[in-house]
């Protein structure tokens, strides 16, 4: 890694440098959390979380290769009874190695100058990021976000992994509360920002969808001061917005009133959807292979940003209908007897209701197995009721509830059709051990909640049946 050296992490972390001098000029392979991880030469940082104490495995990761590792404690501390480093290799004490990981990610950015599209918002941040990395793929070297790295940890990752051949990075950027924008978008410093939409999430830390507003365009605090920014024109907060550091926002959706906007839309159910994206004068007729009218807005930020970046109409449509969600966002998984949506990663109303949607589009048995949304703050019983009601308004044939405040979707439901076809089970291992009792075989299955709900194990479930 470029001028990434023990010498250098050393002075970046204001940390105390123990071991061998020979090796404090040898710029380190990789950087690291995961023992598991770690490459000959890598720098292992030991952060002790609240499921896992990475001091226990620095000494394993010296016998794996690594030339550096990071730690709050002292060497003789971490090593146990030993009190000399091996031969060869430096061991930096630092006063945090959450702060150490930022430090080290905000130098490692400037010094690789690669251009990087920061990308945040209430949902479909992770769709949006692959939809983009598609699409840009298709004519420069393209990093990209992996998994569910967004956070401070995940995000200085995500830097680390930045290599001289690459051209542009995606980097997906999430947040629970004020400040951590801010704190990303300077480790970060995108140029160029898109924001997906403002949503009801995180409202136990930021309030409502105003204070939702507020922190997600924290991102703007430390981005370029010639940098672009892209935002849904159909979210009524982002609308607002009129100029960021002197400049106009680009804004992408589905009313003609936005700078890159849909016509002509063909919804096809499983098979996605077709429709003409509309920038300028540039007409480019686009197949967007996933379903759902969300799907739609998600490339037309990935249009949006590529016509931006100069490419052309082939390259553009080539890589949406190349595009694939990653799993637990939105993926369609057919089998045997179901065809199994797989939204099982996160969920809130904006997500929850889209997902709905879609659903409400198959032709067969449609069934929504639905649990608890978490931080929702103050209304969240008022949410779930209503989510529970729009299903029932949306034509969901079986409305299968898990959890404690997915007692509230049953409410919903019932008050919407006091006849409709609605189960409940008091928490996910309930309804794993009734699933293969009340789903019906042919049936189209959405599978969603907040990720603490474990309802990939749902899936997998489903999947074996």
């Amino acid at each position: 890694m470029k001028q990434i050296t023990p010498a250098r992490v050393a002075m970046l972390c204001n940390g105390i440098y123990y071991g061998d001098k020979s090796v404090k000029d040898t710029e380190v392979s990789s950087i690291t959390t995961d023992s598991r991880n770690i490459t000959s030469g890598g720098l292992f940082v030991a952060i002790k979380g609240a499921h896992a104490d990475g001091n226990k495995y620095i000494m394993q990761t010296y016998n794996n290769g690594a030339l550096c590792c990071i730690s709050e404690v002292a060497p003789q501390e971490a090593l146990g009874s030993t009190d000399v480093l091996p031969s060869g290799v430096a061991f930096i004490q630092v006063e945090s190695c959450y702060q150490a990981l930022k430090d080290i990610a905000g130098f490692y950015r400037i010094i690789c100058g690669t251009k990087i599209i920061g990308i945040t918002g209430s949902v479909g941040k992770t769709s949006t990021k692959e939809m983009v990395a598609s699409v840009l793929s298709r004519r420069f070297n393209t990093l990209k976000t992996q998994g569910n790295f967004n956070n401070e940890v995940g995000v200085p990752l995500t830097l680390f992994r930045l290599r001289e051949e690459h051209e542009l990075a995606v980097v997906e950027m999430g947040i629970s509360e004020f400040g951590e924008m801010a704190r990303l978008s300077q480790i970060v410093k995108p140029d160029i920002c898109i924001i997906t939409n403002i949503g009801q999430c995180h409202l136990e830390n930021l309030g409502d969808r105003d204070g939702v507003l507020k922190a997600k365009t924290e991102i703007f605090t430390s981005m370029a001061k010639d940098g672009t920014v892209y935002l849904n024109g159909d979210d009524d907060k982002l609308a607002q917005i009129t100029e960021v550091n002197g400049r106009k926002p680009v804004f992408f959706g589905t009313g003609n009133g936005c700078d890159v906007y849909a016509e002509n839309i063909l919804q096809k159910g499983l098979e996605g959807t077709y429709f003409d994206a509309v920038a300028g004068d540039k007409r480019i007729s686009l197949h967007v292979p996933v379903p759902g009218m969300h799907m739609v807005v998600n490339a037309l930020a990935a249009v949006a940003v590529a016509t931006g970046l100069g490419m052309g109409d082939e390259e553009i449509a080539a890589g949406i209908s190349n595009f694939t969600p990653v799993g637990g966002h939105s993926s369609i998984k057919k089998t045997d007897k179901f065809i199994i949506m797989d939204d099982c990663y996160n969920a809130n109303p904006v997500s929850m209701k889209a997902a709905i949607d879609v659903l409400s589009c198959a032709e067969t048995y449609k069934i929504a197995i639905i649990g608890d949304m978490f931080e929702l703050g103050a209304n969240e019983k008022i949410m779930h009721f209503d989510i529970g009601a729009y299903a029932v308004q949306k034509g969901i044939d079986c409305i299968i509830c898990a959890g404690t405040l997915a007692r509230q979707y049953v409410a919903g439901a019932l008050a919407k059709d006091e006849n409709h076809n609605v189960l409940y089970y008091e928490d996910t291992e309930q309804l794993l051990k009734m699933l293969g009792s009340i789903v019906k075989e042919g049936s189209q299955i959405l599978v969603k909640a907040s990720h603490a709900m474990g309802f990939e194990r749902v899936v997998k479930s489903l999947e074996d049946m």
